[in-house]
C-alpha cells in the first residue's frame, strides 16, 4: 500500500472511531441534583418497612453522590480569594451542616421500627431535599 494511500486509510479509520466513539458524558447541572433530590426523597418515601434495607442503600447512595458533588464545590472554593473565598467557606460548611443532618436521618432510617417507619422517612427525604436546595444555592453562587 502506498504511504498517500495509507494516510488515507488512517484518517478514515480515526473518523470512524470518532463517529463510533459515545458522547462524553454531560456535566451535572444543580438543576439535574434539584430533580434527583425530588426523585430520592419520592422513592425513599414510597418503600416500605419491609424494604427497609433498600431503602437505607438508596439513601445511602443519593447522600453520597452530594457528598462528592460538595468534594468538589470545595476544591473549587479553595481556589478562590478574598470574600468570595469567605463567603463560598460559609456555603461550604452550611453543606458540610446539611450533609451532616441528611447522614443523620440515614442512620435514624437504619434504625427505624415499624412504629417509626414513616417519621423517619419523612424525616430523611426533608434532610436531603435541604441538602440538594442548599447545593443547588452554592453551585448558583459559584457561578456569579
Amino acid at each position: 500500500m502506498c504511504p498517500r494511500a495509507l494516510a488515507r486509510a488512517f484518517v478514515v479509520t480515526i473518523g470512524l472511531l470518532a463517529a463510533s466513539a459515545p458522547p462524553a458524558p454531560a456535566q451535572t447541572t444543580s438543576k439535574d441534583v434539584t430533580q434527583k433530590a425530588s426523585e430520592t426523597g419520592q422513592a425513599i418515601k414510597e418503600y416500605t418497612v419491609e424494604k427497609k434495607d433498600e431503602a437505607v442503600a438508596h439513601a445511602k447512595k443519593a447522600t453520597a453522590d452530594l457528598e462528592a458533588k460538595i468534594k468538589e464545590l470545595e476544591a473549587q472554593a479553595s481556589k478562590q480569594t478574598g470574600e468570595l473565598k469567605a463567603k463560598s467557606q460559609a456555603q461550604i460548611k452550611d453543606l458540610k451542616a446539611k450533609r451532616a443532618k441528611a447522614s443523620e436521618k440515614v442512620t435514624e432510617l437504619s434504625r427505624a421500627t415499624t412504629a417509626s417507619w414513616d417519621k423517619a422517612k419523612e424525616g430523611f427525604a426533608n434532610a436531603y431535599r435541604d441538602l440538594a436546595v442548599a447545593y443547588d444555592k452554592a453551585v448558583a453562587e459559584f457561578k456569579k
